[in-house]
């Protein structure tokens, strides 16, 4: 089955977007990617975003197929997705993500993109970068941060943690967490709520609390970081990270 997104509109301006591509369990690629991105186009219909996934994951990242040194063009593998990430973190409508299973990788970023997360038990978080040898954008290196404090988010990139439902919920990176069908009827009814207010209020204390809660980069520091992203990306780490997950195995670095 070819990876796909549901988009369904309901009745008093809540947006519902269902991931579906259970091959890759909920994996991102540039084409569900473009899909998603056109489906977060702002819309004074659009009140309310409801984020959520088929199957058991929410989002086990971005696929490891697509991924790989920079492209010739100088574009990082992962430019679409930091790109539609920032569209989602910034839309004027606020975001629910309803987090069951695993969001690993760009599905944990997926999740803190969004203003609110609705987990269930079975809901758990990892982020595996150092693992897999490559540098994390510094808009997702951010986003973690503002939710769980530079300490916790040291501990989720750097050591590769695997954070369970409950540890979420006390850090701070789940608003709540419920059983499935509780949580699916309360991330909708946060929705409804959501898109009952003034639209125009909404938007602007979302974007209000975006600005004040970045630190703004000047173009020589964000030129620096997308260098070490880019050698990164083009490493023979990141090729022996990739291997090593795609084959279940513990990954042999070497430092190159």
């Amino acid at each position: 089955m070819e990876p796909s997104l549901e988009v369904e509109d309901r009745e008093g301006g809540v947006r519902v977007l269902t991931l579906s591509n259970p091959a890759r369990r909920n994996a991102l690629d540039d084409g569900l990617l473009g899909r998603l991105d056109a489906a977060l186009e702002p819309s004074p219909r659009v009140r309310a975003l409801l984020l959520r996934s088929v199957g058991g994951t929410f989002c086990a990242g971005y696929d490891l197929t697509h991924l790989g040194p920079p492209r010739e063009d100088g574009r990082l593998p992962d430019d679409a997705l930091v790109a539609c990430l920032l569209k989602l973190e910034s839309h004027p409508a606020p975001s629910v993500a309803l987090v069951q299973g695993a969001a690993v990788g760009a599905g944990f970023d997926l999740a803190a993109s969004c203003d609110f997360r609705v987990g269930t038990p079975e809901a758990l978080f990892l982020m595996p970068p150092a693992r897999l040898g490559i540098v994390y954008s510094p808009e997702g290196l951010a986003r973690a941060t503002r939710l769980v404090g530079i300490s916790r988010a040291k501990q989720l990139f750097l050591t590769a943690r695997k954070l369970s439902a409950p540890e979420a919920l006390d850090w701070g990176l789940l608003d709540e967490c419920l059983p499935l069908a509780e949580a699916s009827e309360r991330a909708l009814a946060l929705c409804e709520t959501l898109a009952g207010h003034a639209p125009g209020a909404v938007a602007g204390m979302k974007e209000s609390f975006v600005l004040l809660s970045r630190a703004p980069l000047g173009e020589a520091e964000r030129a620096r970081l997308r260098a070490l992203r880019a050698t990164a990306f083009g490493s023979e780490d990141a090729k022996e990270g990739r291997a090593a997950f795609l084959e279940k195995r513990p990954p042999r670095f070497t430092g190159r």
